[in-house]
């Protein structure tokens, strides 16, 4: 279901960016499960280049039980761009979640009204994909933006309207980073390095797909996948005995 997205990110990329391919740790590219009622692949990609150290992506097809796409885009250190946050998750065709935001890495009134505000008039063009659900697992108010796209909805709605946003919402931030100033300051670099690496470490501790991979790849692999390659500045909780 979303082939087409993931085509598009990534003809996007490639024509705007010189990409270099970016380590992915040995064993969690691809992994096979037959554990459920249909098999299950997963595959994932990664990329850096000069403007953003880290692209990622991730795709699980499970076939008409599960279609599921992932990405998270991380500005270089020396931008304070928020990130890029995608993940669309179908179930069968009744259960169909997206959601898509730039994801503030702080909260004060000039960064929101910088870099958040801009996407007020997508958010606007698209009210049946800005539905207000309720978030189960994180608070609304860190790392997500007033202007998030967060609804369910149909097939035949994913190819239309989700496609047509998710395209508006990557170009808006493909001109918001040329519009960019680089910092220059040491200071400004290392509060843009520990803002992401907190990123990491609050979306691992939360993240409900941790379950999800679990089902299908058994939990010490999806552990791997979670702290290794998803969010690798994050450190495991500490496990007591």
């Amino acid at each position: 279901m979303y082939k087409p997205f993931l085509d598009y990110l990534e003809q996007s990329l490639f024509q705007r960016f010189d990409l270099q391919s970016r380590l992915i740790p040995e064993g969690l590219e691809s992994c096979v499960s037959d554990r459920g009622r249909s098999p299950a692949t997963i595959r994932s990609w990664c990329y850096q280049c000069p403007e953003f150290r880290k692209i990622r992506y991730t795709y699980i097809d499970a076939g008409a039980s599960a279609q599921i796409f992932n990405s998270v885009i991380y500005p270089s250190h020396n931008y304070d761009l928020p990130l890029l946050g995608i993940d669309f998750l179908s179930f069968g065709s009744v259960k169909n979640l997206i959601v898509m935001d730039f994801q503030p890495l702080f909260q004060d009134r000039a960064y929101l009204e910088k870099y958040i505000y801009p996407l007020k008039t997508l958010h606007d063009k698209y009210p049946d994909l800005a539905q207000n659900l309720e978030m189960k697992f994180y608070d609304a108010n860190q790392y997500f933006s007033k202007y998030l796209l967060f609804a369910k909805t149909d097939p035949e709605t994913v190819r239309t309207r989700v496609l047509e946003a998710f395209k508006d919402y990557l170009n808006l931030y493909w001109t918001m980073l040329a519009d960019a100033q680089p910092l220059i300051d040491q200071s400004d670099i290392q509060r843009i390095v520990k803002a992401q690496k907190d990123y990491d470490q609050y979306s691992a501790d939360r993240d409900p797909a941790s379950g999800l991979f679990s089902s299908y790849f058994g939990h010490a692999w999806s552990e791997k996948f979670l702290y290794g390659f998803l969010f690798e500045d994050a450190k495991p909780l500490a496990v007591t005995v």
